[in-house]
């Protein structure tokens, strides 16, 4: 049986990986939330693994306020930087793998063709600050996987499809930026795609290959685009409008194009990778049914 500790538990990532869970009868999990450990607490993450011991460590606990974060630099940091680095050092003292979340915001977005990870890093925002330096903490655990993703979105939590639809029934008219070009990526994704290499990596620890990897759903869009689809996909009758992102203003600055290349996560762990169009059906269903 092998031992997997979650930070981050109640959030988006974690909470999908809870529902997978479910279908790991080979593994026990530990699911934790800043209610149950601090991961900012070198001293509690350590009495952690120390207690449970475990053989992986899925780090999604993140300060994913965008624009808040320019107002709240500190704790930003502290959650983004500080704690990913107290959580690699108790992998690499405890003799577990940690598999850590990051983002396309380490970018500045003004490439013209998908990243790749060795592409150089040049944030533009506290928020991808602070996950650089998440990353590069990290990195001084060389049994590390990280893995940057974009324009997560689940039926936890609040993210864009929750906000078009309630705006949607709230509003007749929404305007949405369409300069502004990535890939949507369902957490239950990416939650999944986590727990495969995890069972690679248990069948076989030669299939473990640290680094960095990019991980987001198949295919390109636009903000307006996906604003259309959640739409449509909802039954909402609400006038979506396209806008430049100079008319609307954010604390923030967002990357212009954030597509990612996963061709390495594909290829060193064999995974077949959904159009964000299909995986945003199945969460819209969820959603619905709810």
């Amino acid at each position: 049986m092998i031992r997997i500790l979650v930070t981050g538990a109640n959030g988006q990532l974690g909470n999908e990986v809870r529902v997978l869970s479910s279908g790991f009868p080979e593994a026990e999990f530990y699911f934790t939330d800043y209610d149950s450990l601090d991961v900012t607490d070198t001293k509690a993450v350590r009495e952690w693994m120390e207690s449970v011991r475990p053989d992986f460590v899925i780090h999604s606990a993140a300060y994913t306020a965008v624009d808040k974060a320019e107002q709240d630099k500190e704790a930003c940091f502290r959650l983004n930087a500080l704690a990913p680095g107290i959580v690699s050092a108790a992998c690499k003292d405890f003799s577990a793998r940690m598999i850590h979340i990051s983002t396309d915001y380490v970018f500045d977005g003004t490439a013209s063709v998908p990243y790749t990870e060795d592409h150089p890093t040049n944030p533009q925002s506290i928020y991808g600050l602070s996950k650089r330096d998440g990353e590069l903490a990290c990195m001084e655990n060389p049994e590390t996987v990280i893995v940057r993703t974009s324009w997560l979105y689940s039926s936890f939590g609040q993210n864009f499809v929750k906000t078009m639809i309630r705006l949607g029934h709230e509003r007749e008219q929404l305007n949405v930026v369409y300069d502004q070009v990535g890939t949507p990526t369902y957490a239950r994704d990416l939650a999944s795609a986590i727990l495969s290499i995890i069972s690679q990596s248990s069948v076989d620890p030669g299939k473990w290959t640290p680094g960095i990897y990019h991980y987001s759903d198949e295919g390109v869009c636009n903000w307006f685009d996906f604003a259309l689809a959640i739409h449509e996909l909802a039954g909402i009758n609400c006038r979506i409008h396209p806008i430049e992102t100079k008319d609307f203003v954010t604390l923030a600055k967002r990357p212009v194009y954030s597509v990612l290349n996963k061709s390495k996560i594909k290829s060193t762990y064999n995974l077949t990778i959904p159009h964000w169009l299909e995986s945003l059906k199945k969460c819209m269903d969820i959603i619905k049914s709810s």
